[in-house]
């Protein structure tokens, strides 16, 4: 039986190499559709959690991550000879910036290194990580080739980027369409006919490269659009307007405009990273990408802004940052999610740290949240959540509120808070007490 023939009739054994965000509803998708799948990944905790039919991603149901193992269609290892007998391989796994916010590519190396000492004919290989333009022919393949098969002849691969949207309960891994792009044409092809059997639409481009430089587009456009509305809401905090009205206004407007709405920054692995991607390997073509890094600097910017609103509101209050007692409410990158990667929170919560302050924090998706190393913070501290009491509340000397999770009573929180900073407008339906709450892009109290 080819390779086509086993995709037909979902006997093609699926790897997937990372179980995390991207990896895990990719590897349980495949499972449900019917196909054997090994998830492989470094973290022994995952393993063992998914050996025992638990999830420990809030968006994956442990329900279905048990039915799955329990019918023996989903295993999890750490041992990287599982690829040997794998007809697929995915790899899923972090693309991190340096410190510099260089393109940090060891954990794709590292899973090419390990793909490669057991490759074998008659396998497809795709890249999900979300990259630069260039990645999977430039940096995977040569890697591939190191076990003396020739990519497009011996074995096929392809970038096809993930589209997970944590907390979005309306678009799911099973009704988002994908792209993929494949070395060659039958490298494509084969890579379609797999994922049209988990997905409803899969577009197909003419290579990894324009794969890879979609994912970005498609980040990088709601970078720049985030960065617009948080750089009016500076403006329109000086000139006295609420933004978050002109936002509403704005998007009655059925055609020609989408709305997007200010906050104390960007988080998440994508949005915050995708823009030092491009503009690092724009550099090696002598062009240099102003617009969207202008938009990372200014998405940079605002939990800066957020620590300034922070003082400017203590101040009001005849209180300095240092020595007041400071709640943070929510440090997950977004609402209703557990996922803290490259949260606002971090760096506002260092900065005020560093000021003097007490910095405490509440999030019932995340129970610890680490702060540091770096510049700002020359130590790792690690922070446990405290519980949401009354008493917690009062004794703050102000509340911020970073990601507006909806498990929150923001009207309790107002009503016994002496002051409360408000980014993502999560106390818009709150009036008693609204003359304690400054907000991103309005006039105080407002």
């Amino acid at each position: 039986m080819n390779l086509k023939e086993k995709i037909d009739s979902r006997t093609a054994e699926i790897a997937v190499i990372g179980l995390g965000y991207v990896g895990l509803p990719l590897a349980l998708e495949f499972a449900r559709a019917g196909f054997p799948v090994t998830g492989l990944d470094v973290d022994a905790r995952k393993v063992e959690s998914l050996r025992q039919g638990r999830s420990y991603i809030a968006d994956i149901n442990g329900q279905d991550v048990a039915v799955q193992v329990n019918a023996g269609r989903l295993r999890a290892t750490t041992d990287y000879e599982a690829l040997r007998a794998a007809d697929v391989i995915f790899i899923c796994v972090p693309t991190p910036f340096d410190a510099m916010k260089a393109p940090d590519l060891s954990f794709i190396r590292a899973a090419a290194e390990g793909i490669a000492q057991r490759l074998r004919r008659e396998q497809i290989v795709i890249l999900q990580s979300t990259t630069y333009p260039g990645t999977t022919e430039e940096v995977v393949l040569p890697i591939l080739e190191k076990s003396g098969l020739k990519a497009g002849v011996d074995f096929c691969l392809g970038f096809s980027p993930e589209r997970i949207d944590p907390g979005n309960r309306t678009w799911t891994f099973r009704n988002t369409p994908k792209v993929v792009g494949g070395l060659t044409p039958q490298c494509a092809e084969l890579s379609r006919a797999l994922l049209a059997c988990i997905t409803p639409n899969v577009h197909v481009v003419s290579s990894p490269r324009a794969a890879e430089m979609t994912k970005l587009l498609e980040n990088i456009f709601r970078s720049v659009n985030i960065a617009l509305v948080n750089e009016l809401a500076l403006l329109t905090e000086r000139m006295g307007i609420d933004f978050w009205e002109v936002v509403e206004a704005a998007a009655t407007k059925p055609f020609g405009f989408m709305p997007f709405r200010p906050g104390p920054g960007v988080g998440g692995h994508c949005i915050p990273v995708d823009p030092y991607y491009l503009s690092w390997k724009a550099r090696e073509f002598d062009f240099y990408t102003k617009f969207i890094e202008l938009a990372a600097e200014v998405n940079g910017d605002m939990p800066y802004h957020v620590a300034d609103l922070v003082r400017q509101a203590l101040t009001r209050c005849g209180k300095t940052v240092r020595g007041a007692r400071i709640l943070v409410l929510g440090v997950a990158f977004k609402s209703d999610v557990d996922d803290a990667r490259n949260s606002p929170a971090e760096r506002l919560m260092e900065l005020l740290w560093a000021d003097g302050a007490e910095v405490r924090y509440h999030d019932p998706h995340v129970p610890h949240f680490h702060l540091g190393p770096d510049v700002f913070l020359k130590k790792q501290v690690v922070l446990d959540s405290v519980p949401l009491t009354e008493e917690e509340v009062q004794a703050s000397d102000c509340v911020v509120i970073v990601s507006g999770h909806r498990v929150l009573d923001y009207a309790w929180v107002v009503r016994h808070a002496p002051l409360v900073v408000d980014t993502p407008n999560a106390a818009k339906a709150v009036r008693e007490g609204r003359e304690k709450i400054w907000r991103v892009g309005a006039p105080p109290g407002t």
